[in-house]
């Protein structure tokens, strides 16, 4: 792998966190330690989402910049008599892609590896190999002999599992192959944009956020917004890519490092008209690419926002990526590049005039 570049860095650190819903202390210290330089301040709600405030005018329109913190993982419920976890689902998976993978357990004691345990095929009958395995009849094996030999491991239920993979540059550099990156692109975003709007005159206060629990319920985006009752938010999320075999255009015509993409609709939300059209223009202005999207299914942090304090107009803005809600994921640099250019030309016009006419579209 070539030698990583800051921005490059800064993912790696994201993504390499351990962090599933309710427990997102190891992605917020990292995500706080990369934005507290470009923020005037950085603070928590009382649930955990992550705040940082950048005051461009004092009087100007509140702008909200979430991604969240949480990833897809599995939460320890028992520990049998012979010392192999079983397990709840934190977030949506498919039974699928779990049998065999390597994952992390974070206890009292540290970090310990485990496997989700899975037959060999030599003792499966041809009908037994064509059948899916439940996810409530996996298990994780961590080497332990017994249920005590576990426990002196420091494994108790209410562990966090986290699906183990490191932060790989392909060998076309600009593909980036990573767990979490639903959604630590989101919090990569939130950062860069402040960074980028550090030295910049704009017209507003602007609040990267990384919020947490959106995997089971859009949680921290709902907490979060009722403390800063945004004027203006943008949910920054992964979206669905259609670039790969199986997948036909209906379902998701998205491809990697063709832009960011606009979602029109979500199951959480019908984005708004006036923050979409404003964004739209703004990308035909300055030439940046982007794709339209849509999904029948899912939401995101918008989708919690939009409906806070007395509404709030929101739209979503995501990153085509493969294989999301797995052990690896993958995306392309130059979408990330281009969303937060998109957002952060967007941001130096959101006046509080541009507001009130948002409003009223």
């Amino acid at each position: 792998m070539a030698k990583l570049d800051e921005t490059l860095m800064m993912l790696k650190d994201l993504t390499d966190a351990n962090a599933i819903s309710g427990d997102e202390k190891e992605a917020r210290d990292v995500m706080e330690k990369y934005i507290a330089p470009y923020a005037d301040e950085v603070y928590t709600d009382n649930l955990g989402s992550l705040i940082a405030k950048k005051t461009g005018e004092e009087n100007g329109p509140k702008i909200m910049v979430a991604g969240h913190l949480d990833e897809v993982g599995f939460m320890v419920t028992r520990i049998d008599k012979n010392g192999f976890l079983y397990f709840q689902t934190i977030g949506g998976w498919w039974s699928q892609v779990m049998l065999a993978q390597r994952v992390t357990i974070k206890t009292k004691q540290g970090n310990l590896t485990g496997v989700i345990g899975s037959k060999p095929p030599h003792i499966l009958s041809p009908e037994a190999r064509k059948k899916p395995v439940e996810i409530k009849d996996m298990f994780i094996d961590i080497g332990a002999s017994s249920k005590e030999e576990a426990e002196e491991f420091g494994v108790r239920p209410g562990d966090s599992v986290i699906p183990y993979f490191e932060f790989t540059q392909m060998n076309n550099e600009k593909m980036l192959l990573a767990k979490a990156w639903d959604n630590r692109i989101g919090c990569a975003i939130a950062i860069e944009v402040l960074k980028q709007l550090e030295n910049e005159q704009h017209p507003n206060i602007v609040y990267g956020v990384g919020t947490i629990q959106e995997e089971v319920g859009l949680r921290g985006a709902k907490t979060s917004a009722h403390l800063i009752n945004p004027d203006i938010a943008f949910g920054v999320d992964v979206g669905i890519a259609g670039d790969t075999p199986g997948i036909s255009d209906q379902e998701a015509d998205s491809k990697l490092g063709e832009g960011p993409q606009i979602i029109l609709y979500d199951a959480s939300m019908v984005s708004h008209k006036g923050v979409r059209n404003l964004v739209v223009e703004t990308a035909e202005e300055k030439n940046i690419p982007f794709q339209y999207s849509s999904m029948a299914g899912g939401g995101t942090d918008s989708g919690a926002i939009h409906i806070s304090q007395d509404g709030i107009p929101a739209l979503s803005i995501t990153i085509a990526t493969r294989y999301i809600h797995s052990h690896a994921a993958m995306l392309h640099r130059d979408d990330f590049d281009n969303a937060v250019k998109l957002i952060v030309e967007v941001i130096k016009k959101l006046d509080n005039e541009k507001v009130k006419e948002i409003r009223l579209a």
